[in-house]
């Protein structure tokens, strides 16, 4: 959304959270963002995505086929490029079910048509185009077809989802308001620097686990930062 707001305006300050601003040429560099956007990235580069993946074959070792639930524009982009080269290295098979539109019944077409038939073992939901929207839904329809998943951010394991390795939010959104706060003290968007996260959780939900017949091994569950029971 960041790059749509910055292809329509090089004027207007622009603080967003973003993903791959670098790499998207949304921004000149981290340190020097060198245009009018600005902000905080929701993630510490792409090779979150690959820890995801890692974590999730640690928590299912016998998946060998996993879906990747995205929308296209993740599929196609660093995001899917990132998750595809580590199942190559994990010996998975990464099933790419790219959305049409981030809707209710989108997901429930998705699910019911693509990943149930296909027979897929696990899933990582990615954190882009609309699944946040959506999340008490994704939680309940990966339950439903008992489906370990992983999810990009905790509060979907708060709903009920079965884990997370993800950042805090809520130091994200945090960061945005002091960003916003230079901004309107007169601070130019290409001189404030584009905060990365620094502090990871890896919360998991025993109730979740318990609910799809799971367990978690006992190496990978003393790793945890967070236990829901």
């Amino acid at each position: 959304m960041a790059r749509d707001f910055a292809a329509a305006t090089n004027t207007i300050p622009i603080v967003s959270t973003l993903s791959e601003a670098q790499r998207q040429g949304v921004v000149a560099s981290l340190a020097r963002p060198g245009g009018n956007v600005t902000g905080v990235s929701n993630d510490a580069g792409i090779e979150i995505w690959g820890k995801r993946l890692q974590i999730l074959k640690e928590t299912v070792p016998s998946a060998s086929r996993v879906a990747y639930l995205a929308v296209r524009e993740s599929w196609e982009g660093a995001e899917g490029q990132e998750l595809r080269e580590t199942s190559h290295r994990l010996d998975i098979s990464l099933i790419g079910m790219p959305l049409q539109e981030a809707t209710a019944l989108e997901f429930q077409r998705v699910f019911t048509s693509e990943v149930v038939p296909s027979g897929l073992e696990a899933l990582i939901v990615s954190g882009a185009g609309g699944t946040w929207a959506h999340r008490q839904l994704i939680v309940e329809l990966a339950e439903k077809n008992r489906l370990p998943a992983m999810h990009p951010y905790r509060e979907f394991v708060e709903l009920g989802g079965l884990m997370a390795y993800a950042t805090d939010l809520g130091d994200v959104f945090r960061r945005i308001a002091d960003t916003v706060h230079q901004v309107l003290n007169g601070t130019k968007p290409a001189e404030i620097p584009i905060n990365q996260p620094t502090k990871f959780e890896f919360v998991v939900n025993l109730k979740a686990a318990r609910a799809i017949n799971l367990t978690f091994p006992p190496a990978l569950l003393a790793r945890a930062d967070e236990v829901i029971e």
